[in-house]
């Protein structure tokens, strides 16, 4: 659409911009009442008609001319009546309003019309709003008309001027009017309902209302639903979905972080009998709450919305837009605080269980996943995500050649990590199995663990024991004094199952502040719940104590936050190691929710040996060290040998050695290896006499003068 103000027998040059007759029309009463306004400015303003050269008329004092308004109105009246070019255009003004066509498009100007049963001044009013989105040449021809030229844009005080009943217009300047509410036009809400403010209309609203949105905007997608599932209570949420009139309806969607909201949202909309849309975090900042309303209502859509939305649906929503909001929440406390008329009970959104998981997993790799029955079958087990993400990672592998069964296990891992890395610290395992140095019942007992947590499908799923046991996992306690091999051991049996494993920083997540522990341990373990892996609690005894005599509010919190993670210890379905120091210093009711329970004792003589003759790296030449003796001698820890061996290693090459072995690159000494067993001894306050290194007394290097041995 164009706007011409030459002086030639086509005084209007207009191109329709729309299939819709009766916006069509508007339009051009927009376009006739301005160029007749001009008309009337020429006169008032010079005292003569208007030249029909293509100008707009020179300003003049607003205040004069705003004060004397009312005076003005019959002879405008008289103007239009007298004046050639006035009267010409106000013959086209006067022609009756079509007939709008038979069928009409929803969220059409016609069918907002109808809705909204707008009068002729509140047609004319959103009209004037869209042809200047339309055509941004009827900037100057505004601001010369209100006689401002710092409002290139129309107002309602423009309206005002150029309809023939200015008080008609006084309707339309509420908030609470229907084009306001629907968000159809738009107010700065800071400075109120201003009659010289902009007329502005979205630009979805003047694309919806010319017919020109034929796309989704940029950030939603339109779900589908399946009818894999069932809305539970169907008929109870379909009486709830039923829109109260002109009122908007909010449905709180209550799920943890791995429920799927968006399969849900298009369950309940196949009962509403309305398409959903899903609205991205980013696409809601840009274009706020009121613009997306707007849109979904003039399409018929309704939104389902992130979870960030929740403060702007507290200030924003447009309750007067017929629409339904599906929002998930974290606290079934935001639904009431956005009425009771407004929002249902919150819809408890269920997670996919390991069938559903099977299915669509099974269903989605066609050919691929019947050959690899039992990694399917594992992967629906261990990996926990959302039906959509199960759906998308099936489509993208199938038919994918050289699919295998690692690089299923590898992608399913992959879409349910993230969150987990950034709450705790992920731990890249050093050691096999094959490193460890047990005694015999420990070592059996660590098979036992290994065996239980690699039969957990068949026994949960196969066997039946997922309902009662609510598809927990294992809680196994790692009890000894340091350096026993504790961390070792998890790490060990992270690689051996194929498992993430993440640490647990207590200083992230301990707090000074009543109910902080909890909700960190609470993300901790919601982020660990998506998939299988290995969490690890050093030093648990800092978070999982006995409860305390409750003296103080400190005290009673503190409980609770044990209480809560007894609980979640419970449920949690992948594989959780606490290792602790003091095992007595556990809670007793903790210590009964446990699946095993491995002491890690200080290795006998047999096996600090083992522990030696493994610990240093391959290509060291070991022949000068009698290992027998060092076990034997000194009753370290694993983690004590482990530190010698490595300073040992660190001062055979900075000093002169043997000559080692072909193939290897060092060689310490027994004198250097001895030294540093005294460093380590002197570290532990422990004896380091001479006696105590028997024949290889002399092999200790001499402290001389100066410092250097």
């Amino acid at each position: 659409m164009s706007v011409s103000v030459a002086a030639n027998s086509e005084w209007v040059r207009y191109e329709q911009p729309s299939d819709d007759v009766l916006l069509n029309f508007w339009l051009q009463q927009v376009q006739l009442r301005l160029r007749r306004e001009l008309a009337w400015c020429w006169y008032q303003r010079t005292g003569r008609g208007d030249p029909q050269l293509g100008v707009l008329p020179e300003g003049d004092d607003p205040l004069h001319e705003g004060a004397h308004w009312s005076f003005t109105l019959p002879r405008r009246a008289w103007f239009f009546d007298t004046d050639t070019l006035a009267r010409q255009l106000s013959l086209q003004i006067d022609l009756p309003e079509p007939e709008p066509a038979t069928t009409v498009v929803p969220g059409s100007f016609t069918w907002v019309c109808a809705r909204l049963r707008l009068s002729a001044a509140e047609r004319f009013v959103q009209a004037l709003a869209i042809a200047h989105r339309l055509d941004s040449a009827l900037g100057p021809v505004c601001a010369s008309c209100m006689n401002d030229l710092t409002r290139p844009f129309p107002t309602l005080s423009l309206a005002q001027r150029l309809w023939d009943e200015p008080d008609s217009i006084v309707a339309v300047a509420s908030a609470v009017h229907p084009l306001f509410q629907r968000g159809l036009l738009q107010w700065q809400r800071d400075a109120g309902l201003d009659w010289l403010q902009p007329l502005e209309p979205g630009r979805l609203v003047v694309e919806a209302l010319v017919g020109r949105s034929a796309q989704l905007p940029i950030g939603l997608q339109l779900l589908t639903a399946d009818t894999g599932e069932t809305v539970p209570a169907a008929p109870l949420w379909q009486a709830r979905l039923r829109l109260a009139g002109d009122s908007a309806r909010l449905i709180p969607f209550s799920g943890g972080p791995d429920a799927d909201f968006e399969a849900w949202a298009a369950r309940l909309a196949l009962i509403a009998g309305r398409p959903v849309a899903a609205v991205a975090a980013s696409t809601l900042g840009e274009l706020g709450v009121v613009a997306l309303g707007t849109w979904a209502w003039l399409h018929g859509v309704d939104l389902l919305l992130p979870g960030s939305a929740v403060d702007a649906l507290l200030t924003d929503l447009p309750r007067g837009l017929p629409v339904r909001w599906y929002l998930p929440i974290s606290d079934a406390a935001h639904s009431p605080l956005l009425g009771r008329d407004l929002a249902t009970p919150p819809f408890e959104v269920p997670v996919a269980d390991f069938h559903r998981r099977h299915d669509l997993l099974e269903q989605g790799l066609g050919q691929s996943g019947r050959q690899m029955a039992a990694t399917v079958e594992e992967c629906a087990r261990r990996f926990r995500l959302p039906e959509h993400a199960v759906t998308r990672l099936a489509r993208e592998l199938a038919g994918q050649p050289g699919l295998t069964p690692a690089l299923l296990i590898a992608a399913c891992r992959a879409e349910g990590g993230g969150e987990l890395q950034q709450l705790t610290q992920r731990v890249t395992p050093r050691f096999r199995v094959d490193d460890l140095v047990l005694p015999g019942e420990q070592r059996v007992q660590f098979d036992e663990l290994r065996k239980a947590a690699r039969t957990l499908t068949e026994v949960h799923y196969r066997w039946g024991t997922a309902k009662a046991w609510n598809e927990g996992g294992l809680a196994v306690l790692f009890h000894g004094p340091p350096g026993t091999g504790k961390t070792m051991a998890a790490e060990a049996l992270a690689d051996d199952l194929d498992l993430e494993m993440y640490r647990i920083d207590l200083s992230q997540v301990i707090s000074k502040y009543i109910g902080e522990t909890e909700k960190n341990l609470r993300r901790i373990f919601d982020a660990a719940d998506a998939s299988d892996c290995v969490l690890f609690f050093d030093e648990a005894d800092a978070i999982f104590g006995k409860r305390t005599e409750v003296k103080d509010a400190h005290d009673r919190y503190a409980n609770i936050e044990v209480s809560y993670l007894l609980e979640r210890m419970e449920r949690f379905k992948g594989v959780a190691i606490l290792a602790s120091n003091r095992r007595k210093d556990l809670d007793e009711a903790f210590l009964r929710r446990l699946r095993y329970s491995l002491a890690f004792p200080i290795p006998d003589a047999e096996q600090r040996e083992l522990i030696w003759r493994n610990g240093f790296p391959a290509v060291v030449d070991t022949v000068d060290l009698d290992f027998r003796f060092l076990a034997r001698q000194f009753p370290f820890s694993g983690g004590h040998i482990k530190s010698v061996i490595f300073n040992s290693c660190l001062q055979a090459a900075a000093e002169p050695q043997g000559e080692p072995a072909a193939g290897r690159v060092g060689r310490p000494s027994m004198g250097q290896v001895l030294l540093q067993v005294k460093r380590e001894l002197q570290k532990l306050d422990r004896s380091c006499d001479a006696e105590q290194f028997g024949p290889y007394m002399d092999q200790l290097p001499v402290q001389r003068a100066g410092g250097r041995p």
